[in-house]
């Protein structure tokens, strides 16, 4: 009889630990879901936040006679150089809503650390490029 207590209490050791496990994937797993939403919603609202210069840039690199609205150093340079400017500017600004939402929704905080680093390569970047082709 006393082996069946010690039985009993062995599984029911065996069942609060498995219990735990249990929530604690529960609760990793409602975590993730809350990340992902959270990025998906940073994304949705960084979309906002870039609309209106998306569609300037786009404007710019669809009409390449648009390049005559700048004067100066700009009127001079080639039309091909003057399109390659802008459509990087709508490929870079258009992919900063989904980089935005997958750094909150996948990475760390280290990650997100780098994410920012070379998010602001890229506005660097984009500033060096634009002052070579405005001054």
């Amino acid at each position: 009889m006393s082996s069946g207590k010690s039985n009993n209490n062995h599984n029911n050791g065996h069942h609060t630990t498995n219990s735990h496990n249990e929530d604690s994937i529960a609760d990793s797993e409602s975590m993730r879901s809350k990340q992902g939403l959270w990025g998906a919603f940073a994304g949705l609202i960084v979309a906002v936040l870039i609309a209106f210069p998306l569609s300037a840039a786009w404007a710019f690199a669809t009409h390449p006679t648009s390049q005559k609205l700048f004067g100066g150093r700009l009127e001079e340079t080639s039309q091909f150089g003057y399109s390659l400017f802008w459509w990087l500017m709508v490929l870079l600004i258009a992919s900063l809503p989904f980089l935005v939402g997958f750094g909150i929704a996948k990475l760390s905080s280290k990650g997100l650390a780098i994410a920012g680093a070379i998010i602001a390569v890229f506005i660097i970047l984009i500033l060096v490029l634009g002052q070579l082709f405005v001054f």
